[in-house]
């Protein structure tokens, strides 16, 4: 098979959530479990780091990784979803895995794989932790897939454990309470290895991370109480200036006022790998904040993709993201004549509170992603009327991406977001 064959097999054979939403979650752990077996459970092979969370664990993952890769370690990095190619969700020191071994790993797996009707994601962290094993990694970041307790990724048994913080997204299937679904995120917490706890202030929560580690042992580290970071501030350079206790001035790549709280968290987990014996030199972690985009390839966060207009995407798609991009897009007003937002949404989320976060006074472009979970954008529109917001629809992010650079002018600030997908149908119109 061609590449293109095998990812046409992968996504039309396996259920994937990314596309279908429900119909493609499969919880449990048994076909994974019977998966890993069969291939001799590559990911003994190396030690790993597993993270967890509603929001934040992309950039929290990418930055350990790129962390470790400049402490001199060979890394490997598993995360979802890809925003252009299948082979971003697992990377070697930042490379994506190659288009050869995919197709190899599946044409030889294939008999054994089918009788088990894996779902799309159990067959693919399959593929990323029997990659790592055979690249010879040292250490590999394994982002969850969804929840914590039942996702695919949880046979693992990591170095540490990271839950970076809690709101309410995927309630169908995680619970529609705060605490039932830190109670679901906790399952990542295992016998003795240590977890850090995030961006998480409310007791109650809390509370069901302290119970869930005092049942396994497992030391708990809170970046709200360790309190890592002394001040932030953003510099006139769009880039985020961090004094903290142990490194000095940290400069951050990544933008957005959330990663001062993902900051919190890298920091308190790496010191806890010092303390289990990594070796992490101060410049690997200076180095890695500031070119964190070139050592892992991450991509949609708070990131400028276009000069004049600006134009910054973001993956931000629920409530807990949107408390922060709300306050981001606000503190952009003096530095733009108008406001445009090119935004869709997929049909099981808080549709109605995202919207109720987004900025009246802006042109908005409704529209859709390229996939069957999202919402039709003139379905989209009306409930966005509703919350006072204003615009056109169009049936593809592609047209309403040419239709808001045509009407804007060098000093108009462009936003593109409310999804991944939106994001991932925008991202390859500006990087060619």
């Amino acid at each position: 098979m061609t590449y293109e064959e095998t990812l046409q097999y992968l996504f039309t054979s396996t259920p994937v959530y990314q596309h279908s939403g429900a119909a493609a979650y499969k919880p449990g752990l048994d076909t994974s479990r019977a998966l890993d077996d069969y291939l001799g459970n590559p990911h003994r092979a190396y030690q790993t780091i597993h993270v967890a969370g509603t929001n934040g664990k992309g950039s929290t993952s990418h930055l350990l990784a790129a962390i470790l890769q400049e402490a001199g370690y060979k890394v490997g990095l598993y995360t979802s979803p890809h925003l252009v190619d299948f082979r971003e969700r697992i990377r070697l020191n930042g490379k994506v895995i190659p288009k050869e071994y995919v197709i190899d790993f599946v044409e030889q797996f294939r008999p054994a794989f089918e009788p088990l009707q894996p779902s799309f994601f159990e067959l693919t962290s399959t593929m990323a932790f029997a990659y790592f094993r055979d690249c010879g990694v040292d250490y590999a970041v394994i982002e969850v897939g969804l929840g914590g307790r039942l996702d695919s990724t949880n046979i693992i048994t990591p170095i540490l454990s990271i839950i970076t913080n809690i709101s309410k997204d995927h309630t169908q299937f995680l619970g529609n309470t705060l605490e039932a679904i830190a109670a679901e995120k906790s399952g990542i917490i295992k016998l003795d290895v240590p977890v850090v706890i995030g961006d998480v202030e409310k007791e109650s929560i809390m509370q069901v991370f302290r119970e869930k580690a005092k049942a396994e042992s497992a030391p708990l580290y809170a970046s709200t109480e360790i309190a890592p970071l002394l001040h932030c501030e953003l510099g006139a350079d769009n880039l985020w200036h961090y004094q903290t206790k142990t490194y000095g001035e940290l400069t951050g790549e990544l933008g957005g006022i959330v990663q001062a709280r993902n900051t919190a968290t890298v920091l308190t987990a790496v010191g806890v790998l010092q303390e289990k014996g990594t070796s992490i030199p101060t410049e690997a972690v200076r180095n890695a904040f500031a070119r964190v985009v070139e050592l892992t390839g991450l991509m949609g966060r708070w990131q400028t993709i276009h000069a004049a207009p600006r134009v910054v995407c973001d993956t931000g798609h629920n409530t807990g993201g949107w408390e922060f991009l709300s306050r981001q897009l606000a503190n952009e007003v003096n530095r733009y004549h108008t406001l445009r937002m090119i935004v869709g949404m997929v049909n099981d989320k808080d549709i109605d509170g995202v919207l109720s976060m987004m900025p009246k006074d802006a042109t908005y472009y409704f529209t859709q992603a390229s996939v069957s979970r999202a919402l039709p954008a003139e379905e989209f529109a009306e409930k966005a009327h509703v919350h006072g917001l204003k615009g056109r629809t169009y049936p593809n992010v592609a047209s309403a991406v040419r239709s808001a650079l045509q009407e804007s002018s060098a000093e108009d600030f462009v936003f593109i977001g409310g999804s991944t997908f939106i994001v991932a149908d925008a991202y390859p119109l500006f990087s060619k």
